[in-house]
C-alpha cells in the first residue's frame, strides 16, 4: 500500500516537473526566437534611431522606423488603464471579499467571469460604436478614435483579471487575523484595508500584474478604438501601440526590413513586460524585507 502511494506521489511530481520545464522552456524558445528575429533589423537601423525615431514609414521609397510614437502611446495607454482599472478593480475585490452579501457577491462574481470571457473583438466593437461617437460629441472632436478610448477599453478589460485574483488572495488571508484586529478595537474598515489587505499584497500584485500584461498585450480592440495611425500620443489623437504595429503590418510584410523590424518591435515589447514585471517583484522583495 505504501509502494503504491510512494509510486502514484512520484509519478504526479514526475508530470509537475515535466510540465514546469516545458513551460521554462517556452518562456526560452520564445526569447531566442525574438533576440534572433529582431537583433539584425535594429543592427541594420541602429538602435538610437530605431527607439527614438518619430517617424515610422516602413513602406516608402525610404522607409523610415522609428519607434519612439508607439513607445510612448504603449506607456501611456498603459499607465492610464491602470490609473482607472486598478482603483476599481482593488476596491470591488475588497467589498466583495469581505463586505458584499453572499448573493450580491454571487452575482457579481458571475458578470465579472462573463466580462473576462468576452472576446477582445467585441470590446473593440463595443468601444467602437459606442465609445468613439460618444468621445467626439462630448469633447467636439474631429474624430473619436483616440488615445483616451483605448485608454477607456482597456481599463474594462483588466478589471476581471484584477478582481478575481485579488479576491482569492483577501479570501486566503487567515481569519485569526482579522478576529485579533477586531479584537483589538479596530473597525471592520480598518481591519480590511491594515491587515488584511497587507497580508495579502502579493496576491494583489500579481492581479496588477496580470492586469499590466493584459493592458500592454492588447491587440484587437484597441486597433478598432485608437484610429491606428503612427502618431505622437496625444489623449484626442489618433495613436499606434506597440501591439497594433506589429498586428496591422505583419500581414502583409514583404521578407526584407520591415518584417525584420515588425520582429524587433516585439522583442521591445516583451523585454518591456520583463522589466515591468522585474521592477514590480523588487519593490514587493523590498518591502517583505523591510
Amino acid at each position: 500500500m505504501k509502494s503504491r502511494k510512494r509510486l502514484l506521489e512520484n509519478t504526479v511530481h514526475g508530470i509537475f516537473l515535466i510540465l514546469g520545464l516545458i513551460t521554462v522552456g517556452s518562456v526560452l524558445l520564445i526569447t531566442v526566437y525574438l533576440v534572433i528575429s529582431g537583433i539584425p533589423a535594429i543592427r541594420e537601423i541602429g538602435l538610437v534611431k530605431f527607439l527614438f525615431g518619430k517617424t515610422w514609414d516602413s513602406s516608402a521609397a525610404e522607409p523610415q522606423f522609428g519607434i519612439l510614437p508607439f513607445i510612448l502611446t504603449s506607456v501611456y495607454g498603459t499607465a492610464g488603464a491602470i490609473l482607472l482599472g486598478v482603483p476599481v478593480g482593488f476596491f470591488t475585490a475588497v467589498y466583495l471579499a469581505k463586505a458584499a452579501p453572499a448573493r450580491l457577491k454571487s452575482v457579481v462574481s458571475q458578470a465579472v467571469s462573463l466580462l473576462a470571457g468576452i472576446p477582445s473583438v467585441v470590446y473593440g466593437l463595443v468601444g467602437m460604436l459606442v465609445l468613439v461617437p460618444g468621445i467626439r460629441k462630448v469633447f467636439h472632436v474631429a474624430d473619436g478614435a483616440s488615445l483616451l478610448a483605448a485608454i477607456l477599453v482597456l481599463a474594462v478589460m483588466i478589471l476581471p483579471s484584477i478582481i478575481k485574483v485579488s479576491v482569492t488572495a483577501l479570501e486566503s488571508v487567515p481569519r485569526e487575523y482579522e478576529d485579533a484586529s477586531l479584537a483589538l478595537g479596530a473597525t471592520p474598515t480598518e481591519t480590511w484595508f491594515r491587515v488584511s489587505v497587507p497580508a495579502a499584497k502579493s496576491g494583489i500584485a500579481a492581479a496588477v500584474v496580470l492586469g499590466v500584461g493584459r493592458a500592454i498585450g492588447e491587440a484587437m480592440a484597441v486597433m478598432m478604438v485608437s484610429g491606428n495611425v503612427a502618431n505622437m500620443p496625444s489623449l484626442f489623437q489618433s495613436v499606434r501601440f506597440l501591439t497594433t504595429a506589429v498586428a496591422s503590418e505583419m500581414a502583409y510584410a514583404g521578407a526584407g526590413l520591415q518584417r525584420q523590424a515588425l520582429f524587433s518591435i516585439a522583442l521591445v515589447l516583451y523585454l518591456f513586460i520583463m522589466l515591468i514585471n522585474a521592477t514590480l517583484n523588487f519593490f514587493l522583495k523590498r518591502s517583505r524585507e523591510g
